[in-house]
């Protein structure tokens, strides 16, 4: 099975639209159509805007949850100590193949994340906004957008703003993997703590967050506190976005106020009446069982009081049909691939945990259970990032939740299901091919002398031969690779290497059957 997730799947609403509004107008709010749907945005000043962030409990909507009102003093802090001008960075990364909707926003409301990003900026005094992207679809919108707006990253006294892509993997979105790209490295965590609002881009205070996060933002300067809290459960008002997919009859996005039982968002993404198991937060996140995904709401608390998680927003059943072990399974060999590679836990521990799941589904019988969670243990805590905790915590809730399927390898001959590979990975061999930048990279054979640094740099567009020299003489550049392909250019010894003009067209993003439903 395992059909992965389209960039922009269909979008539904529960009750009244906030982030989704115009959805059923348009396939994407271009600017003029967002100030219809949306009206006029006023700035708000630093202090006033962190108020309202706290009078809505405005957390992070990237898996963490954290305070926003909290962050942006601390960026404000950080900034005034050190009398350095502060960062805005748009963390629009999506790696997790289960997860889509940011990818939704910044690819039909990118001005409305824009908006949350502005008003941020504004209120701090920043200087630089950057959007991380992962598809060429989030690029190809977000960089249209802020054509619409006239914003570049042009020297001057404006606001400079820039797009920096990463690669669609899990670690690339994490915080600090994002800040390292911005700043030209590659897209994984540094391996040290630090926090972006002391030190992030160039060293600046920097105030990240993910792209729904800057989107609710901007809603709420809209509408007030007040209004904005009309929506939702008390302690944690207004919507949320979901990205349902697993056993689901029509994987889907869908923007639902907090507190609506989850068994009714499940049954309108054509969910099994009776699943077994339902994957919440993510792979990343922790299952609940049928009873308690039947008793849970959409809400942070409620879903943590069950053993659940919001986390990034991704809800994924299984049904009674197919092997809930050998489907964690999958997921835990595609974490344990996802590594940085940094760490004891990340290179050997995960993927010596999915080898001792592997071994429990296997026959290894209670010994090689044993081990499996020896090894969990010993993984939790000790990352250079949170992916091994992410991951120990996945394959903890999975022995925890599936005990009958559980009992039947380890002390019978199986449970008898199949794996069907019903949770979404990424296709085999998939990668982005990158929005060109309308340049190529070009060899001159008269002058190469087969030093190899351009494969170094950007091994993405030239590889070597057999013969130590590049096999291709002329690569077409994607943005992404647009700073590294002219790296490689200033730093041959031979002066081998050029970049030139090749028009090229930006992909048009058009796409059919989006649904706009309301229920």
């Amino acid at each position: 099975m395992n059909t992965p997730l389209p960039d922009v799947p269909e979008v539904r609403v529960v009750g009244l639209p906030h982030l989704t509004a115009g959805f059923d107008l348009v396939e994407r709010l271009a600017l003029p159509m967002h100030l219809k749907v949306h009206g006029p945005l006023k700035p708000v000043d630093g202090e006033r805007l962190a108020k309202l962030a706290d009078d809505i409990s405005l957390n992070g909507r990237g898996g963490a949850g954290f305070p926003f009102g909290r962050k942006l003093r601390a960026v404000a802090s950080a900034a005034i100590r050190r009398g350095i001008r502060p960062v805005v960075v748009v963390n629009a990364s999506e790696g997790e193949p289960a997860c889509r909707k940011d990818t939704v926003l910044v690819c039909r409301a990118p001005h409305l994340v824009l908006d949350g990003a502005l008003l941020a900026a504004e209120a701090l005094g920043a200087r630089t906004l950057v959007v991380a992207v992962t598809r060429d679809s989030t690029e190809a919108s977000i960089r249209a957008a802020l054509a619409e707006r006239g914003l570049t990253d042009k020297r001057g006294p404006a606001l400079r703003a820039r797009v920096v892509r990463t690669p669609e993997r899990m670690v690339s979105g994490e915080a600090s993997a994002v800040i390292r790209a911005v700043d030209g490295g590659p897209a994984l965590p540094p391996g040290r703590r630090e926090r972006a609002a002391d030190s992030g881009v160039g060293g600046a205070p920097t105030l990240l967050s993910n792209a729904e996060t800057f989107a609710q933002l901007a809603v709420a300067a809209r509408l007030g506190p007040q209004r904005f809290c009309n929506t939702g459960e008390p302690t944690e008002p207004g919507t949320v976005l979901l990205t349902l997919s697993g056993a689901v009859a029509r994987p889907m996005v869908v923007e639902v106020p907090t507190g609506v039982p989850l068994r009714y968002v499940l049954q309108l993404a054509g969910a099994p009446s009776l699943p077994q198991g339902v994957l919440t937060g993510g792979y990343h996140g922790s299952w609940l069982n049928s009873v308690a995904a039947h008793d849970a709401a959409v809400s942070r608390a409620s879903l943590s009081a069950l053993g659940g998680a919001l986390g990034a927003g991704a809800i994924l059943p299984i049904g009674p049909g197919t092997c809930a072990l050998g489907e964690a399974l999958r997921v835990a060999n595609w974490l344990a691939a996802e590594t940085a590679g940094q760490c004891g836990p990340c290179r050997l521990g995960l993927p010596a945990a999915a080898g001792g799941l592997a071994d429990v589904l296997n026959g290894g019988g209670p010994a090689a259970l044993e081990a499996l969670r020896e090894v969990t243990r010993a993984v939790k805590g000790r990352g250079a990032c949170k992916h091994p905790d992410g991951s120990a915590r996945f394959l903890a809730s999975t022995l925890a939740s599936f005990t009958d399927d559980l009992a039947a390898h380890v002390l019978g001959g199986g449970c008898g299901r199949p794996t069907v590979g019903v949770l979404p990975l990424p296709a085999p061999g998939y990668q982005e091919e990158g929005v060109p930048s309308g340049e190529k990279v070009l060899v001159d054979w008269t002058l190469c002398e087969g030093h190899g640094l351009c494969a170094d740099i950007v091994p993405e567009l030239i590889r070597l031969g057999p013969d130590g020299y590049p096999l291709v003489a002329d690569a077409t550049v994607p943005m992404h690779l647009r700073g590294r392909a002219q790296r490689a250019v200033r730093r041959c010894p031979a002066l081998a290497l050029r970049i030139e003009q090749a028009p090229a067209a930006l992909p048009q993003i058009s796409r059919k059957a989006l649904g706009s439903g309301r229920s």
